[in-house]
């Protein structure tokens, strides 16, 4: 009876050993003898051990943390930049037979990627067009990741760290920004309140009452605060005869 009940248990020990289950979100990739048989799941499926093999791959979207690369723009920046790159298999069969290992062949293509693309570019266009650039950047990885059965949905461009003198230099020429566009804001002010007050000079002019009232208007402004104080307006024409006489 013992002979005959080894190799039961030894049936039973290896037919629980060869099913697996496989979850929603994975997929089995089994082999027979060394070649491809199918990719099964999700639920139980049987695994022969000794004949078949079989690799588990993941559907779920993987976050892939770029580490820092440094960066020369076009303009001679020295940069760092990381980034985070979403991707999910698509394709098991595919992940599994024409790659060895898609997730650190995902990270390298993502690393010089990066560099190669940013090099492109000067400090203005990485700090202003990083919508465009985080764009080129998913074509470019979706498309080398394709014929591996991973597919590349986002790239996103995470921190741009400058070194400290380029980062007083940008201060420098920001406040230097800051104070042209206000010489030129004022400038404009003064060309703007001239030409009102060549117009009011013109209408003054044409009436000589206007400026009597314009003097009245004057005096009672001043009133408010020094009462005791009279103003009389001089001509600039008497304060010139005497210049001439002089």
């Amino acid at each position: 009876m013992m002979g005959l009940s080894m190799p039961v248990i030894i049936i039973i020990v290896v037919a629980l050993m060869s099913i697996k289950i496989i979850t929603e979100y994975d997929r089995m990739v089994v082999f027979v003898l060394g070649r491809l048989w199918r990719v099964s799941g999700p639920g139980p499926i049987i695994v022969v051990p000794g004949i078949m093999q079989a690799q588990r791959v993941s559907l779920r979207t993987v976050t892939l943390d770029v580490p820092p690369q440094d960066v020369i723009t076009r303009d001679n920046v020295s940069i760092k930049v990381n980034a985070v790159v979403y991707f999910r298999v698509i394709d098991p069969e595919k992940a599994v037979i024409q790659i060895e290992n898609y997730l650190y062949a995902t990270s390298q293509i993502a690393q010089t990627t990066l560099r190669s693309v940013l090099g492109k570019l000067d400090m203005e266009a990485l700090l202003s067009q990083r919508d465009q650039i985080n764009a080129e950047l998913q074509q470019i990885l979706d498309a080398h990741t394709e014929p591996w059965g991973v597919k590349v949905s986002t790239v996103e461009i995470k921190n741009v760290d400058f070194a400290p003198e380029m980062l007083r230099a940008m201060a420098k020429q920001a406040e230097a920004e800051r104070e042209r566009r206000a010489k030129i804001i004022h400038a404009e002010g003064e060309l703007q309140a001239s030409e009102k007050l060549s117009q009011a000079a013109t209408v003054l002019s044409k009436d000589p009452a206007a400026i009597q009232l314009r003097y009245l208007q004057t005096l009672s402004e001043i009133a408010v605060d020094k009462n005791t104080t009279t103003i009389f307006p001089v001509p600039i024409d008497v304060i010139s005869m005497f210049m001439k006489k002089n």
